[in-house]
């Protein structure tokens, strides 16, 4: 009886612990596709009329009209202006990446963090290096070291 008793419980601890095993696998899964397009999309700046289009995952982003740079992690460019800052590499660390930029002329670059605050909030804060300045009517627009994003459906 002690011997069926053992076995007993030895299958109920392997049938536990195989569930365990697929609940957690499931959950990873899970996590991970949640993950794979939190940055990837179209982040909007509405004050500023500026955007993000991104992919830091596959980083296959071409920037319009300037095909020659190849694929790219993305960049972020004003309405109605081709020109543009150029992600040129992007490390993902949990709700944040860290992004090396490059304006489209190559004479300036930058250290910038893109954060996911929510499902489509970010925060864009400038880290070291030159300013982004887009063109605005005319002049040069100096953007602010910090500013807020929402994602939108293009």
């Amino acid at each position: 009886m002690k011997e069926t008793n053992g076995r007993c419980i030895s299958s109920t601890f392997r049938l536990l612990s195989l569930l365990f095993i697929l609940l957690f696998s499931a959950q990873t899964v899970c996590a991970q596709s949640a993950d794979s397009t939190a940055f990837k999309g179209y982040l909007l700046n509405k004050e500023y009329n500026v955007y993000l289009r991104i992919n830091f995952y596959d980083r296959n982003i071409i920037v319009s009209g300037q095909e020659v740079f190849g694929e790219l992690p993305g960049y972020i460019a004003k309405e109605g202006s081709s020109y543009c800052w150029m992600v040129t590499d992007v490390t993902i660390d949990g709700n944040k990446a860290e992004m090396e930029m490059v304006n489209d002329f190559g004479s300036e670059d930058l250290t910038a963090t893109l954060t996911q605050e929510n499902d489509s909030t970010y925060t864009l804060k400038h880290r070291s290096g030159a300013t982004i300045k887009l063109p605005n009517n005319g002049k040069w627009q100096k953007l602010p070291s910090t500013m807020t994003f929402k994602k939108v459906r293009r």
